[in-house]
């Protein structure tokens, strides 16, 4: 048998959609976060046919969730109404409630023996009763013969609750979207940061969208190894100001912006009550993002067959904040940077950050 090395360029769909007659239609990448939703349709390459971010009540979407079905669909209908973009959506999902595992298997080609081979594995890695969610895999390396084994490849294997999915899937339906499918945000990331490498290398990348909640993903050029969602995101950070100076949380999210961590206090106008709380706030959140990813950088290291880190890469609203890549990495001790889409070049980059994510949904490779 021949071996191949697989890369993870295409979504897995959650669950897999049914196309019809419909492939040609463009597919619009859909981003549902805690105080905003972001849509962009890529047109050719490096543009965009349509893109936006608007603002969302925080009451409709929650750590990863959906927590008004209702409002979601309401505002989804409103802003697909202002923006001439393809109605047909792949939505992303980041929350604690989707388990990724990467797991080892003899290199089957029977795709059902496969699947059958995935699923009995998968009942001891994955902490959830499978009867109740649903199960996508796609092989991501091919592993060659020793003399102690035959051929393997490496799988990774994505796991959600079924009620997660389908709670998603009733307010794109409400506001009269056509669901393409539902993917990993982790994976839409990585399409859309890792570019074109066709040559994994040696090292792997660590990309962080810091956004309502800390998505994390170890890559070697486009294929994930690892995956992982904390709830210590730019939400939790600017609650804490909003809640201190009895602001809105995206009045605080825009005071945490104009702050930041590079220039002096006594440089910055405005309110110096509000500067100085601002920095305060943005100083604690950037300790509390190191502890998540000193955390997360440990527990992958600890892996078996883990690939080396050699950087982090920002994106995210929260990537916006000045200083905050260099701030990070004087803790973490790899260097860090953010890093934007050609195709988002000419947008402001609190916008640019914020649509990295759909933009990548939209892609297909």
């Amino acid at each position: 048998m021949q071996l191949t090395k697989p890369q993870l360029t295409k979504p897995i769909t959650l669950p897999r959609p049914s196309f019809g007659g419909k492939k040609s239609v463009a597919i619009t990448g859909l981003s549902i976060e805690g105080g905003s939703v972001a849509l962009a349709q890529p047109g050719g390459p490096g543009a965009l046919t349509a893109s936006a971010v608007r603002s969302l009540p925080p009451a409709y979407f929650h750590e990863g969730e959906v927590a008004d079905p209702q409002g979601l669909a309401a505002a989804l209908k409103n802003v697909f109404g202002e923006v001439g973009a393809s109605r047909r959506v792949r939505v992303g999902i980041a929350n604690q409630r989707v388990v990724v595992r990467t797991l080892r298997l003899p290199a089957i080609e029977d795709a059902k023996q496969m699947a059958a081979a995935i699923r009995f594995q998968a009942q001891e890695q994955i902490p959830m009763p499978l009867d109740q969610a649903v199960l996508q895999h796609q092989v991501v390396a091919a592993i060659a013969p020793t003399e102690d084994s035959g051929p393997q490849v490496e799988v990774v294997v994505v796991a959600a609750r079924r009620d997660t999915v389908m709670s998603f899937l009733e307010p794109l339906r409400r506001a009269g979207l056509e669901p393409a499918g539902i993917d990993l945000a982790a994976f839409a990331m990585i399409r859309a940061l890792a570019g074109g490498a066709a040559d994994q290398g040696e090292e792997a990348v660590l990309y962080c969208n810091v956004g309502d909640v800390l998505n994390l993903a170890v890559a070697r050029g486009r294929s994930c190894l690892f995956t992982r969602v904390s709830g210590t995101g730019i939400e939790a950070i600017a609650a804490g100001l909003a809640s201190e100076c009895g602001m809105t949380p995206e009045h605080a999210e825009q005071w945490l912006r104009y702050v930041g961590l590079e220039r002096p206090e006594e440089e910055i106008e405005g309110d110096p009550g509000v500067v100085a709380a601002a920095r305060r706030v943005m100083q604690a959140g950037s300790s509390s993002l190191v502890e998540e990813l000193r955390l997360s950088l440990d527990y992958y290291r600890a892996l078996e067959n883990a690939v080396r880190v050699s950087s982090v890469v920002l994106c995210g609203v929260g990537s916006a904040i000045p200083g905050i890549a260099a701030a990070l990495e004087v803790e973490i001790g790899l260097p860090i940077s953010t890093a934007r889409p050609p195709a988002l070049a000419s947008l402001e980059d609190a916008v640019a950050a914020r649509l990295v994510l759909p933009l990548g949904l939209a892609l297909e490779s």
